[in-house]
């Protein structure tokens, strides 16, 4: 009787399992889950780049008022708007590589399509929207919040995806992965920075950091 009821009860999870992973392949309940992750972070793309923009505005302003000081000679206040043109600069290639490592993340979202996947994608994923979070809280203090709910949303996405799929999560790999997109954005960051924005000339006090903005 027992081996009878363990049979039956393993068939059952089988099919129930079967079921599941049919349901993610077509619209199931992990399907729209992803979508709405997806949207959610592309929402916090849209974000990012509207916040760039006006960080690329005011250095613009600033720089103006740099190159204005330094032509009256007025090297004390230039090395003043310099220091501060080098804080704008820092928080927008922050700003610029956190977009750029939630748009890897949403496009891997966008490729899942088997259970296996889920898991394999997002535990990378999850490292990356935790280190977004924490380094855009001094430059959008709401994005920790909403940032947050997006990393409730795959967490459960991945606990449920772990358990149907019995697979084990590779902590290890996912940070490895986690910390390569984040050093690729970084990279591309830092060109896309360097290409936009003029240098200070070298005359003005402090004005290879303010010029760079990456230290």
């Amino acid at each position: 009787m027992s081996q009878f009821s363990s049979k039956w009860q393993n068939n059952n999870q089988e099919k129930l399992r079967d079921r599941v992973i049919n349901q993610v392949r077509a619209p199931g309940p992990l399907k729209p889950r992803l979508e709405m992750a997806s949207r959610q972070i592309q929402v916090q793309i849209s974000k990012l780049d509207a916040t760039s923009s006006k960080l690329r505005e005011r250095d613009s302003s600033i720089f103006n008022k740099v190159v204005a000081s330094i032509q009256k000679h007025d090297t004390q206040h230039a090395n003043i708007l310099a220091n501060e043109l080098s804080e704008v600069r820092k928080m927008n290639k922050m700003v610029t590589q956190a977009k750029l490592a939630l748009e890897q993340i949403t496009l891997r979202l966008n490729t899942v399509q088997e259970l296996g996947d889920i898991v394999v994608t997002l535990s990378p994923a999850m490292g990356v929207i935790r280190n977004v979070r924490s380094g855009l809280v001094s430059v959008i203090p709401e994005a920790e919040h909403e940032i947050g709910e997006i990393s409730g949303l795959l967490s459960s996405i991945l606990v449920d995806a772990g358990q149907l799929g019995s697979g084990v999560i590779n902590f290890e790999s996912a940070n490895e992965e986690a910390d390569k997109i984040l050093a690729e954005a970084g990279a591309v960051a830092e060109t896309r920075m360097r290409d936009k924005f003029p240098d200070l000339p070298e005359s003005v006090p402090g004005g290879t950091e303010a010029s760079a903005g990456f230290s």
